[in-house]
């Protein structure tokens, strides 16, 4: 009886062990999901500040607005930064997620591009418009073509959708695609509105190439996120300093040129 009792006390402190060294090898180390631009760009560049500090920083990319949620919420990574805040608390109530901002960093000004117009006046009746199908970015996508009084939405409070618009003069069509594809699309609609990232990633330039875009004062700031219950571990917060610290700041202004606004 002694010899089974001492064998599982053997046993359970193996396994804690075990447990313990996994949990000390983990507090150095953080792995993120992110866009390539310029979210992994901005990861990439603060590895070096983290690396100083004993933190390694592994940053995974990912093509879509899903996987990055999915993967923190099961725990397959430890945070994300690709997402603004309206589009994580959307995915929370529509996935039942837990995911939290730990800090804001940047804004990805939304802008409208086109093959076939240069000016917003060319908009001719009936013509399409291709925009995100996420249901935050239509309500962003809808409240900056009202800015651009292209079409007027109703008062009533809450996000507003495609039955929220009340008045389209121009008969405008709405084409919902998936935000990474959109710059695929140009050529085939008349205008498309597209997110920053993407878009930098197909070669357009915001400042340049956009027919408009969002002014500064969006309120849509890409946050680092991570599940409700991390985002005070040691390895999440050295990384919330290192990207919104100076040297951080000055990267995204000289890389981006205005393209990308530091929010901090």
């Amino acid at each position: 009886m002694k010899k089974l009792f001492l064998t599982l006390m053997i046993g359970l402190l193996a396994i804690f062990g075990v447990a313990c060294s996994s949990e000390n090898a983990d507090a150095n180390k953080v792995s993120v999901a992110a866009s390539a631009v310029p979210h992994a760009e901005i990861l990439e560049f603060v590895k070096p500040q983290l690396e100083k500090q004993g933190i390694e920083l592994e940053v995974k990319v990912f093509q879509d607005y899903v996987l990055p949620n999915k993967v923190v919420e099961e725990g397959e990574l430890d945070a994300n930064f690709f997402q603004h805040q309206p589009w994580m608390e959307t995915t929370n109530k529509e996935q039942n997620y837990h995911i939290k901002k730990v800090v804001g960093v940047h804004i990805e000004p939304m802008g409208a591009y086109s093959q076939k117009i240069k000016k917003i006046e060319e908009l001719k009746n009936g013509s399409k418009i291709a925009i995100p199908n996420g249901t935050s970015e239509i309500n962003r996508v809808l409240l900056l073509l009202e800015s651009q009084k292209l079409i007027e939405l109703d008062q009533k409070e809450g996000e507003k959708t495609l039955k929220s618009i009340k008045s389209n003069p121009k008969n405008l069509e709405f084409v919902l695609l998936e935000p990474a594809t959109l710059p695929r699309f140009l050529g085939e609609v008349d205008l498309a509105i597209i997110n920053t990232n993407y878009a930098i990633e197909a070669k357009l330039n915001p400042l340049k190439d956009a027919i408009f875009i969002e002014g500064s004062e969006s309120p849509y700031v890409n946050v680092l996120a991570t599940k409700e219950g991390m985002e005070n571990q040691e390895a999440i917060q050295k990384l919330a300093k290192a990207l919104t610290s100076p040297e951080t700041k000055e990267f995204i202004q000289k890389k981006y040129d205005g393209a990308v606004v530091p929010a901090f």
